[in-house]
């Protein structure tokens, strides 16, 4: 049997860079993606994402958001998320508009389902204020957070080479 991969683009596209996840999402050609991955825009609907996952069909799961990394607006870094890092549920009511990867993690648990690994491919966002562009760091981190999702799927699913591959072809 295949991992059954899901990766969800996350984020605000009214507010800046939180919008990342889901350029990111944009710019994702579904045809490098191997057998057993799916890759949607989630948006702002971090509910409707907690629902889906319930049925089971996901074993891994790999969100796309603008998170408060360390480092410069624009630095990427690829997250797994295990059930120790969630931290306490403090039972706040869920905002439909606001579900952040963990907050989506939690309400999952709350319901009564879980997924088996969950990793974050994260952007530190520069601003996070009313406006429908990304500032021109996270935009330039676009590209190359694309290059990790696939490089990360397909590593997860077992495409031989899929890291190496990549590398290879950016030396070209």
């Amino acid at each position: 049997m295949s991992a059954r991969v899901l990766v969800a683009g996350i984020g605000n596209v009214f507010l800046g860079d939180d919008g990342f996840g889901v350029e990111v999402l944009r710019r994702l050609d579904p045809a490098l993606l191997p057998d057993g991955v799916r890759a949607a825009d989630y948006g702002i609907r971090g509910v409707h994402l907690a629902y889906e996952l319930l049925d089971g069909t996901v074993d891994t799961l790999v969100m796309v958001d603008a998170v408060p990394l360390d480092g410069r607006p624009g630095a990427l870094a690829v997250l797994e998320v295990g059930p120790d890092d969630l931290g306490d549920d403090d039972g706040t009511t869920v905002d439909a508009h606001g579900l952040h990867p963990l907050a989506v993690l939690h309400l999952l648990r709350r319901l009564g389902g879980s997924v088996d690994r969950v990793f974050v491919v994260g952007c530190r966002p520069e601003s996070l204020e009313e406006g429908m562009r990304l500032t021109p760091a996270v935009e330039a981190a676009v590209d190359e957070a694309v290059g990790l999702v696939v490089d990360l799927v397909r590593d997860l699913v077992g495409v031989p080479g899929a890291s190496t591959e990549r590398e290879e072809t950016a030396d070209a």
